[in-house]
């Protein structure tokens, strides 16, 4: 086995022994909250048990045999869990240790593994400029590594732009059936050239978006002349982030750039949980799983 593949593999099983710490019966429990229960197409009648919802007794099949059924729907079926990952080349980046990649990693580790739990489907697309990877999905544990592996398979590799548009756009293509997606991304693309596509993809699917971010993105340090390189475009820009107002002109266009795209996200009605390289997330995720459940 290569250097190489060893490293990746030890990352992945890293990243398994983490998630999996992460995991227990209260996040699971509130995952299914949340997603559970999110259609209302009729499935079937079964017998009444004792303590199911009187309000769901179909009283026409009651009347017709004498005893006590109730409507069954959809929401009580497996749910498929679509991962959508970019992985462009400003996923790369971070200045905490770990990359955007990793953390995208690990959070889509957590979330496919208590998808699994609850006997749910997952699958996957990879994307930058272009679609680089689609996992259609399946049930079981071994495609949650094979997720793992394949979104940190790109770390050294990522390059190119971000086109949400082309992602969502092939979404469409192969999910026919509404899913429950996780668009996981550093969102370093034009609002205008996705925005639209993702409100109609929202009213199809439930869409969470995972913006993530370094924090070095926010706010440049004092360390003098620095030559800032565009990881998507390649384009070079000499920056003295000395000037005390040259830092403080970044940090209010990023945090501006943030609080618009947060923005859109609301007024689409679309949640959101950004997670960042430099603090813990299990918080943020438990945090949108019960906003959801109180919200339905």
């Amino acid at each position: 086995m290569s250097t190489d593949v060893k490293e990746l593999m030890a990352k992945v099983g890293k990243i398994r022994i983490l998630t999996n710490r992460l995991i227990d019966d209260r996040l699971s429990g509130d995952y299914h909250s949340t997603f559970k229960g999110q259609g209302v197409e009729f499935d079937e009648v079964r017998p009444y048990i004792a303590g199911d919802d009187v309000r769901s007794i179909d009283w026409n099949v009651t009347a017709r045999t004498g005893i006590p059924y109730i409507k069954r729907f959809a929401e009580e079926r497996e749910l498929t869990v679509v991962f959508m990952v970019d992985i462009s080349g400003s996923q790369a980046y971070g200045s905490s240790g770990r990359s955007k990649i990793e953390l995208a990693a690990e959070v889509t580790s957590l979330l496919a593994l208590t998808a699994i739990r609850n006997q749910d489907k997952i699958g996957l697309i990879l994307f930058s400029d272009k679609i680089v990877k689609y996992i259609p999905p399946r049930k079981g544990r071994q495609p949650v590594m094979r997720i793992v592996r394949e979104v940190l398979a790109t770390e050294d590799e990522a390059a190119g732009g971000t086109d949400i548009f082309g992602a969502l756009k092939f979404l469409n293509g192969v999910q026919k059936r509404k899913a429950v997606v996780f668009l996981v991304s550093d969102f370093q693309a034009p609002a205008s050239g996705y925005e639209r596509l993702l409100r109609v993809v929202a009213r199809r699917h439930d869409v969470v978006c995972v913006p993530v971010s370094d924090p070095a993105e926010c706010e440049l340090p004092d360390a003098g002349l620095a030559e800032l390189e565009d990881p998507e475009t390649g384009e070079l820009v000499l920056v003295d982030t000395s000037d005390r107002k040259v830092r403080a002109a970044f940090a209010a266009a990023a945090a501006e750039e943030n609080a618009e795209r947060d923005r859109f996200f609301k007024r689409s009605g679309i949640d959101s949980v950004p997670v960042a390289t430099d603090r813990p997330y299990i918080q943020e995720i438990r945090s949108l799983f019960r906003r959801r459940a109180r919200g339905r």
